[in-house]
């Protein structure tokens, strides 16, 4: 197999870094680009690192040292809901106006290059309880599905245009060690602090298709040759929806202590009641996502108990 230079942006955050570890397993030269300072960490899987705002200058300097990309994997971007909610200007900047800039540039300067868009699975918004497909028209209700799916509009408008094949995938609810944010981090963060009552938004019956990054990381190189001139969204999921109730369950059962669940029954701004994909796009591709929110609790409950101890000193051990 012939070895691959691919470009990761975003590389420095929770997905970004899994598939820059994954694809330099798999053979590829990983080059990322993002916010973070310094080097990569050795164990990071990257050839190099280049940090900073994405623009035009950051990419023609990587152009010029490593030479034009085969595949670009396009993480950049805002990451957060709740953040996206605060402060829609940020989000804006971090999602559409990036995601502009970069595909501006490759049209111009790497014409060809495949480009694979991560967007999310908000951007459906209030699409029912049952599984969602592709075809179903993205009506997003928070700040941070809108911008995913403007940047959504910009891809099919930059392969429309000849700028190179694109192609975009909506992850549903990614989770695995290292995410140091949301609902699993959140309740590591708090049972080990051994709360008597762990109390959370919403009614606890909402739905998410819990999808391990390991699969998320598998998924993309997949995607990655499907990208074409019609720019092809494809869901990356599970097709299984587990109740926030069932997973709080989980994650209190691998923490153990006493604690006391309950819901406040007001669900925060943005939060769709139910996003559960259709994944039969990407299984036609010969690709599923087989990990279980059983599997994937136990891992990351385990990471979460290691890391949190070694934050809280020798003492608390």
């Amino acid at each position: 197999m012939s070895v691959r230079s691919i470009w990761i942006t975003g590389a420095r955050g929770f997905i970004g870094a899994a598939l820059s570890r994954a694809r330099a397993v798999a053979g590829d030269v990983v080059h990322g680009l993002g916010h973070g300072e310094g080097t990569a960490p050795p164990d990071s899987g990257l050839s190099s690192w280049t940090p900073g705002e994405l623009d035009a200058g950051m990419l023609d300097e990587l152009l010029r040292r490593t030479g034009r990309p085969e595949v670009i994997y396009h993480l950049a971007g805002g990451a957060s809901v709740r953040v996206a909610e605060a402060d829609p200007e940020s989000d804006f900047r971090r999602t559409v106006e990036c995601s502009a800039r970069l595909l501006e540039w490759i049209a111009a300067r790497a014409s060809g290059a495949p480009v694979v868009l991560i967007s999310s699975a908000a951007v459906y918004g209030e699409a029912g309880t049952g599984m969602i497909a592709e075809t179903t028209p993205a009506r997003p209700v928070s700040v941070y599905g809108r911008h995913k799916a403007q940047m959504e509009d910009l891809a099919r408008d930059h392969a429309a245009r000849g700028g190179g094949p694109a192609a975009i995938a909506r992850l549903f609810s990614v989770h695995g060690p290292g995410l140091r944010k949301q609902l699993l981090w959140d309740l590591s963060m708090r049972l080990a602090g051994r709360p008597d009552v762990l109390r959370l938004g919403g009614g606890g019956q909402e739905l998410r298709d819990w999808t391990a990054v390991s699969d998320v990381c598998a998924a993309l190189p997949v995607i990655a040759s499907a990208a074409a001139a019609d720019c092809p969204t494809i869901n990356v999921g599970r097709g299984l929806g587990v109740p926030v109730r069932r997973v709080a369950e989980l994650v209190m059962q691998a923490w153990g202590g006493d604690a006391r669940l309950e819901f406040t029954g007001v669900s925060p701004p943005g939060d769709p009641f139910s996003l559960v994909a259709d994944p039969s796009r990407l299984v036609a591709m010969g690709c599923r996502c087989d990990v279980t929110i059983e599997t994937g609790v136990a891992a990351y409950v385990a990471w979460s108990r290691h890391l949190l101890a070694g934050m809280a000193g020798p003492s608390a051990r």
